[in-house]
């Protein structure tokens, strides 16, 4: 009885062996068929599968590799899992499910390494409309990667190899006689469940299944039938003849993101993806995969590209789900906007309505895969509930969170009344902690790690005797941030505290003066208006910098001149740093 829900499983002949296949959904739709890695059985693909077949109609097959799950293995084991038997199990595979239709290819692991030979042969074109990677290279592509690399050193170059060397250490283990098969049949075998839920944060959900140890065993002779001599021998015309998807999981333990640095000359038109997850993403991010899958074999289907990022960090967030509150204008739109220029998914909260949906509409031409607008106030706990609810339910899991909703109140303390001080924190402070424990926990519960961002200020650190409620207020941004910082280094979650500085945005023009007039009031959001607009900070270098703090998980980040001035101060001269608080602005 298949472990898959509601799957048809038949047998095909390739060779000396027989394949155990599985499919489901509507044959008469587009066929994709899924490949599984090391040492897996095709079952590591099973949420995935229901996923592409129930909510996309897709017809999925699913086939476990020679050697693997319920297939037979050749015989003798020894030269009986080279690429081009592979292949053959392949197209028997091809030909079985879909005899007159090419079939979208997606591999994982191993059975990414086996399809980039799938993709790349003479043999299979017609037969194969797309491809979707995902934590494999092709060993022609990576024997490439080190020959340019040892051919032209240079530091950067060679500490590439080096780091790829050490990730690869396994694959030196499993070249060695008997030692894998002794420890895969005894402790191994038996703690590699648990050790993917500890390590991987892999559901215990009865994966992997029973057929492990022999697997693992039989899995081995991949690496040793075809690792060596491709490295050294790599194939100089493994150019692909298909569209490619290449999902990279940027916390993958075993493969560097820079193994793909040159991927675009040997594919004709390649899609990027980034994927905040660990190796085994088929089992820990399926909504995720599915809905990529999907959308890229439709794309191929029809024959039109998929949309494609093109900012300096497109790499790195191309798919992510970014949520940035006060996104209808300043930091919060430019923000909005950069990750969408980096191919992310975009949520845009404001409370305004109509300049959230403007930000969302402006985002969908940079590169966003989807972008979408949301009013709320981030004061109002019931509301942001609801929206946390929302967001998780219709779009996902957020990666990247980025609490930016704040506003500006300036003047003498005995001048600030308890309801001054109240709008202030409410928004500047409660509005941040409301982000956190909402799309925070939603993070932690995934287990897979994200970000969290929130913009504090250089008045975090540097007192004003013109600012105390909005400094208090950034100042709790800035410590809240580096005590959650802590809490969830362990899973895998950074945070990081912004400070800009001055820069030319719309609270200038916002900002509230206590114990003045309306018309005083009015005559000094000018000047501060006027007086920031000189100063020509523009909020998309916070956007950038905001982008580095993630891409480097920043803790602090002081971003004008005079903010990593005063940052220094705080921490070197904090005499001077008090002597300037006293200074009387002139507004």
């Amino acid at each position: 009885m298949s472990p898959l829900k509601g799957a048809r499983e038949r047998r095909v002949r390739t060779g000396e062996v027989e394949l155990c296949v599985a499919e489901l959904g509507d044959q008469r739709r587009p066929t994709v068929i899924l490949v599984h890695g090391y040492p897996d059985s095709k079952e590591v693909w099973s949420e995935v599968a229901e996923r592409l077949a129930g909510h996309f109609g897709l017809h999925v097959v699913l086939y476990d590799v020679r050697g693997h799950g319920r297939s037979t293995a050749p015989r003798p084991l020894r030269g009986g899992f080279t690429l081009e038997k592979l292949t053959d199990d392949f197209l028997a595979v091809a030909d079985a499910v879909s005899p007159d239709a090419p079939v979208h290819l997606v591999g994982h692991d191993w059975g990414s390494v086996q399809a980039w030979e799938f993709v790349t042969v003479r043999r299979t074109e017609g037969r194969i409309a797309s491809f979707t990677s995902l934590s494999g290279p092709s060993l022609d592509h990576f024997g490439h990667w080190i020959s340019s690399r040892l051919a032209h050193p240079t530091p950067r170059r060679v500490g590439q190899l080096l780091g790829q060397g050490a990730r690869s250490w396994y694959v030196y283990l499993l070249h060695t006689p008997v030692l894998p098969e002794l420890a895969w049949r005894g402790p191994l075998g038996r703690r590699w469940p648990k050790i993917l839920q500890r390590v991987e944060k892999v559901p215990a959900d009865g994966y992997p299944t029973p057929s492990l140890p022999q697997d693992a065993t039989h899995g081995a002779w991949l690496y040793r039938d075809n690792v060596r001599a491709r490295l050294r021998r790599p194939r100089p015309d493994a150019r692909a003849h298909v569209p490619v998807q290449l999902i990279t999981p940027v916390n993958d333990a075993f493969l560097s993101e820079r193994l793909y640095d040159d991927l675009e000359q040997w594919v004709p038109r390649l899609v990027r993806r980034t994927l905040p997850a660990q190796h085994w993403a088929p089992r820990t991010r399926p909504d995720r995969l599915a809905d990529w899958i999907a959308d890229f074999v439709t794309s191929a289907g029809a024959g039109r590209p998929a949309p494609a990022a093109t900012g300096p960090y497109a790499d790195r967030f191309a798919g992510q789900l970014v949520l940035v509150t006060g996104a209808g204008s300043g930091i919060g739109r430019a923000t909005a906007l950069a990750f969408a220029g980096a191919g992310a998914r975009v949520v845009a909260v404001d409370r305004d309505a109509g300049a959230a949906a403007r930000t969302a509409e402006l985002a969908r031409p940079l590169g966003a895969r989807e972008a979408w607008a949301e009013a709320a106030d981030v004061c109002d706990e019931r509301a942001m509930e609801k929206l946390a609810e929302r967001v998780a339910a219709e779009y996902g899991v957020v990666d990247v969170l980025v609490n930016n909703a704040g506003i500006g109140l300036s003047g003498a303390f005995f001048d600030h009344t308890t309801e001054d001080w109240r709008k202030v924190l409410d928004v500047n402070l409660w509005g941040v902690i409301h982000g956190c424990r909402l799309f925070g926990k939603q993070m932690a519960e995934r287990g897979q790690g994200g970000h969290i961002v929130n913009t504090a200020s250089a008045a975090a650190y540097q007192p004003s005797r013109a600012l105390p409620a909005y400094s208090t207020s950034k100042a709790a941004v800035l410590m809240l941030s580096e005590c959650l910082r802590a809490e969830l280094a362990g899973q895998g979650i950074g945070v990081t505290a912004v400070c800009p500085g001055f820069v030319d945005t719309d609270i200038t023009s916002t900002a509230r003066f206590a114990g003045v007039d309306a018309a005083e009031e009015k005559r000094r959001r000018k000047r501060a208006a006027r007086l920031y607009g000189l100063r020509g900070y523009p909020p998309e270098k916070v956007a950038d910098a905001i982008l580095r703090a993630v891409v480097r998980n920043a803790a602090v980040v002081p971003v004008t001149p005079e903010a990593r001035l005063l940052h220094a101060m705080s921490r070197f001269t904090p005499r001077a740093r008090r002597g300037l608080a006293r200074v009387r602005p002139r507004l």
